[in-house]
């Protein structure tokens, strides 16, 4: 068995044990999107246009919830050392904990999203766009998220710093992906959005291994 691939078993085994594993997250998002009819008023007149952007907000805000301890927890009891002096460059090891939080999180929050947004006042038709738009947009999340995660290690409130550090980096791919229902729900082509989400997604996939190898390091020095 291949390092790489043992290492993704203990990250999935991780992922979903730590912390209440995609449970906390589903949880954390269904709150946010049965709060939001409660504070409007149910409306369907007020709730249908803005039911993609609140989806996508609190899809954002819920692939929050277990980034803290993505490096925390190995920094602290020293699995993080033996990961860097082990046989996978240190990039490989961030990329594989990035598709491992996406597995475990990103993956039961796409299958929740349809369900929310349609409680929202979404039309059922477009639910397979919303679920599809989430799982690529939660990739996304994965990498930026896994970064701000690398780049709070060792701080104080690293919850707190991580969130400061990521939501901006969240804002493309909520403009993006609730662009795409927002089109859809128009009569238009979703896939301009869509290949701007995909377009981030690349891009972060590309950029944030090596900046959080690099912020590591500087932790671990």
């Amino acid at each position: 068995m291949s390092s790489a691939s043992v290492l993704f078993k203990r990250e999935l085994a991780l992922a979903w044990g730590g912390g209440g594993g995609p449970l906390l997250a589903c949880g954390f998002f269904a709150c946010l999107t049965t709060v939001v009819p409660l504070a409007a008023g149910g409306d369907p007149n007020v709730l249908k246009p803005v039911a993609a952007g609140v989806a996508w907000l609190a899809l954002a805000l819920s692939s929050l919830l277990s980034l803290e301890r993505l490096f925390e927890r190995d920094l602290e009891d020293g699995a993080l050392d033996l990961l860097a002096t082990g046989p996978l460059p240190l990039e490989a090891v961030f990329a594989i904990k990035a598709i491992s939080q996406w597995i475990a999180t990103g993956l039961p929050l796409a299958l929740t999203a349809p369900v929310a947004a349609m409680a929202l006042g979404q039309p059922v038709e477009l639910a397979p766009l919303t679920a599809l738009s989430a799982l690529i947009g939660g990739l996304g999340f994965a990498f930026t998220g896994a970064l701000g995660a690398a780049l709070a290690l060792g701080a104080k409130r690293g919850g707190l710093l991580i969130a400061v550090v990521v939501l901006p980096l969240f804002i493309p791919p909520v403009v993006f992906g609730s662009g795409a229902l927002d089109r859809a729900a128009a009569g238009l082509s979703p896939l301009s959005a869509l290949a701007l989400l995909t377009a981030y997604v690349l891009f972060a996939a590309v950029i944030a291994p090596p900046a959080g190898a690099a912020a590591i390091r500087s932790a671990q020095g």
